[in-house]
């Protein structure tokens, strides 16, 4: 790390640490522009963890006309499970009809569109069932009648910010987490920007700067003077909850309410369902958020209209909430304000450039980064052009994509490894997995278990190669594992980590 009150000079300063940071700072370091990125938290600690771990078209975005931004993550979705199978892999979805608000052939002509806007080739198409005649149908209340069938794909959404953070400083970028942009000001064609950390300020020069702070880009927009800005933010709170298993099998539910908003159910951690999500408009500044009692009380009560064996609150073992910052396109409710995303940009040949983000969802954030690129390419002659389509991310280059048989070769060449845990690591880290694993070929050769399987080894590599600092980046960001380990867990990891010397992937 650069020495106190430096002054260092980059190409590009990104800031913000959620999807759309990091993969801007990997497009623009794979272009061979020098970046550094700041994030006043964690990477993915707001938007970009509190998702419904989706990689999807956006179904219901067509009811409101957006056939460009659901063509285009169409588009995106198969593309970005090939470039990571290992965290990305195809969901069915089950669209009950018994008690829907749309006529079967509305619904049947939006799955049409779904099928075709896109240009899919792998996943399967739509079909039309009997729920009494298929598997679909077990735990529901009303198991008949006719639901329709389609595709799209899970995400684990946190790691996909850290796997772009990852390549983004294997191609030379500088990520800095807990690190806040104070400040910045215009001189002639280059910014002048104070950011901080614990080690104190320090000035840095950029000959770009990128506002990708997701809820807090007014906040950034409000350090910089001499800024034009005429877009408006629309704040939206989205809330999942996390229950024991509702149904059998392996597939998605999506739920559509009486006041047509629709809601899903997702296999979620093996043993739970999640449910989610709300659309809540939110009031104020951007901050940690929380589900609300009206909130849970209407994913409940989604949950008791359609399942046999419906959740109460008790039944609640996890709730999670995330601010979505949407451009604001004066929508009458916050269901209906487009998912797409607009880029501003404030500069010219001889006023540095200021590019910000608004909106945006996390199945776009490849296209988005190309387009953000797109519009800085004139300060940036020098850079090549667009690369990042089918360019595998950290861990994703399973051989001939197929995450079950690389599986398999790892249990073949570790037996002595619990073939569950193999499972989980190869889902978290893909090839990677041998960076991780080195020569172990024993639990015990990984190191003491904190507890849910969690090791030293497993710790040590997070904090080494993905920026994971606290207890809770690890656990419920780079993992899962909260909801699986032992009451202690998270005070036993507190405590290694504060006894341990702090160590960060830094860029070469």
């Amino acid at each position: 790390m650069a020495a106190a009150h430096s002054e260092e000079r980059f190409d590009l300063l990104v800031v913000g640490g959620g999807i759309n940071g990091a993969g801007i700072a990997r497009d623009a370091a794979g272009r061979g522009l020098s970046v550094l990125l700041v994030e006043k938290e964690d990477l993915a600690s707001h938007t970009s963890s509190a998702s419904t771990k989706l990689i999807h078209g956006g179904l219901r975005y067509l009811e409101y006309g957006e056939f460009r931004l659901v063509r285009e993550a169409l588009i995106e979705r198969e593309r970005l499970w090939g470039m990571a199978p290992h965290i990305i892999w195809p969901l069915r979805f089950v669209l009950p009809q018994t008690q829907s608000p749309r006529p079967a052939w509305m619904v049947r002509l939006g799955l049409f569109l779904y099928d075709h806007l896109g240009g899919r080739k792998k996943l399967p198409g739509t079909d039309t069932i009997d729920l009494a005649r298929t598997p679909f149908g077990r735990g529901l209340k009303t198991a008949k009648g006719e639901a329709f069938v389609y595709s799209d794909c899970w995400v684990e959404d946190s790691r996909l910010v850290v796997l772009n953070a990852m390549d983004a400083a294997e191609k030379g970028a500088d990520i800095r987490t807990r690190t806040a942009l104070r400040g910045a000001r215009r001189e002639g064609r280059e910014w002048i920007a104070t950011i901080a950390d614990d080690a104190g300020e320090r000035t840095v020069r950029a000959r770009a700067l990128v506002n990708a702070a997701g809820p807090w880009v007014a906040d950034v927009l409000g350090r910089v003077p001499d800024v034009v800005a005429d877009r408006g933010l629309r704040l939206v709170k989205g809330s999942h909850l996390v229950v024991p298993r509702l149904y059998p099998g392996d597939h998605a539910f999506m739920l559509q309410n009486p006041d047509r908003r629709i809601v899903f159910t997702v296999p979620y951690e093996g043993k739970y369902t999640l449910i989610g999500t709300t659309d809540e408009v939110w009031e104020g500044a951007p901050g940690k958020a929380q589900i609300s009692a009206e909130e849970t009380r209407y994913l409940l009560d989604t949950a008791a209209r359609y399942f046999a064996d419906p959740p109460s609150e008790k039944d609640v073992v996890w709730s999670y909430a995330g601010i979505r910052p949407l451009y604001d396109d004066k929508a009458g409710n916050a269901s209906a304000v487009t998912r797409d995303y607009v880029l501003d940009l404030d500069g010219d040949d001889d006023r540095a450039p200021m590019l910000s983000i608004f909106g945006g969802k996390i199945t776009t954030y490849r296209k988005l980064a190309e387009h953000a690129m797109a519009e800085l390419a004139r300060f940036f002659p020098q850079a090549p052009g667009a690369w990042t389509a089918g360019a595998a991310l950290p861990g994703g280059d399973l051989p001939e994509g197929d995450f079950d048989r690389f599986v398999a070769s790892l249990q073949y060449a570790r037996p002595g490894m619990p073939a569950e845990l193999l499972r989980r690591l190869a889902r978290a880290y893909g090839t990677r997995v041998h960076a991780l694993l080195g020569d172990a070929m024993t639990p015990f050769d990984l190191g003491a278990d904190l507890g849910g399987g969690l090791t030293l080894r497993e710790v040590d590599y997070l904090r080494a190669n993905e920026w994971a600092v606290t207890a809770e980046d690890i656990l419920y960001r780079r993992s899962k594992l909260g909801l699986h380990a032992p009451e202690g867990t998270e005070a036993r990891l507190a405590e290694y980590l504060a006894g341990e010397p702090r160590r960060m992937a830094r860029s070469a």
